[in-house]
């Protein structure tokens, strides 16, 4: 794994170490390469004595699987690296999986327009629920592949959340309007400021407002393989004092009977054993899905505003970035898609 030293790859990490077709290799980081383990990831204690190596094609080469949990604009270069690496070696190239941004969209503008750094090309996407227009399920882009990109964290809340309505044409996502909770470990491991506990244990703040936040195209992107014809979306993410967990609050103006919605989602989740729409009255909290690699949700009808609304929660470490990762391997390599996976949180 590269960029074992943050919060996705500890992430990443305490997953594995409970997967039952899993033996975790080396474990690459950048500036905490030489530190141990257990000094920079202390809940890790299985793997607290290994020490973390230099991030190069050398350290990954000879590994079935690698993740990179690396920032934008690494991960892209890293995997080139190691695709020719292993070409120049003869060697076997290993199943790639990007947490990371660099591969997440198709199209070439959008990245520019966002990241603004090389485009690196769009790989199968990470997301087995994703909803797609002519019928079946990402699930069915990643059997034996050996690349996947993972969905952003705040993607996964919304294109969860919103799909199944897009998909059976109840609402209009021509004007999808989202504000979300997030958890402090979005933002990352790096010290700044007004990530400081002293800044953010008394504090709400918004960020990226005003339609510029890199996860915009992503969630466009998804909601046109559904089935969309065209996206509009406001999108509005808000730290709050917690360390992890999104709830993402979405409405669009509702098309059709207000008795039809609940049965779309009900119909696009039966079967999916990682989202549950909640009984009627229920109501999802971030507390309801620390640790598990769940999306829970509701939705409900305003009808004074004609608009329908859905609230979902997810981890974002767990179905946001890391349990997404490992769901997608399982699908890629022929496993059971549950392996290593827990659908029961944390509390309180």
């Amino acid at each position: 794994m590269a960029g074992a030293s943050g919060y996705a790859g500890g992430e990443i990490l305490r997953i594995l170490t409970g997967h039952p077709n899993v033996e975790i290799g080396a474990l690459t980081a950048h500036s905490n390469a030489g530190q141990v383990v257990g000094g920079v990831q202390p809940h890790l204690r299985g793997l607290a004595e290994r020490r973390f190596v230099e991030t190069s094609p050398d350290s990954l080469l000879g590994h079935d699987v690698v993740f990179l949990a690396l920032p934008h604009g690494a991960s892209g270069e890293l995997a080139a690296s190691v695709a020719h690496a292993a070409t120049n070696r003869g060697e076997r190239e290993p199943l790639v999986i990007d947490v990371g941004a660099d591969h997440r969209l198709t199209d070439e503008a959008a990245w520019n327009e966002f990241y603004g750094t090389p485009y690196a090309g769009a790989w199968p996407y990470g997301m087995p629920e994703l909803l797609k227009s002519g019928g079946g399920r990402g699930r069915e882009d990643l059997i034996g592949v050996n690349r996947i990109a993972v969905p952003g964290c705040n993607v996964s809340a919304v294109t969860l959340g919103l799909q199944p309505g897009v998909a059976a044409g109840v609402l209009d996502p021509g004007d999808v309007v989202a504000v979300l909770a997030n958890g402090y470990s979005g933002a990352g491991k790096s010290l700044k400021p007004h990530l400081l506990a002293a800044e953010g244990m008394g504090m709400a703040v918004p960020y990226a407002v005003g339609g510029v936040h890199r996860h915009i195209p992503e969630i466009e992107q998804n909601l046109l393989a559904a089935g969309a014809e065209r996206v509009r979306i406001s999108f509005t993410p808000t730290l709050v004092p917690m360390p992890r967990g999104i709830l993402a609050t979405i409405t669009a103006p509702l098309l059709g009977p207000a008795g039809a919605v609940r049965q779309a989602w009900e119909r696009a989740y039966a079967e999916e054993p990682f989202i549950d729409l909640l009984p009627e009255g229920q109501w999802p909290s971030t507390a309801m899905t620390l640790g598990a690699n769940t999306a829970l949700m509701q939705v409900a009808v305003d009808e004074r505003a004609g608009r329908v609304v859905v609230v979902c929660a997810i981890d974002n470490l767990v179905k946001g970035t890391a349990g997404a990762a490992v769901q997608s391997m399982n699908v890629a390599l022929g496993l059971e898609e549950r392996a290593g996976l827990g659908t029961e949180g944390v509390a309180p």
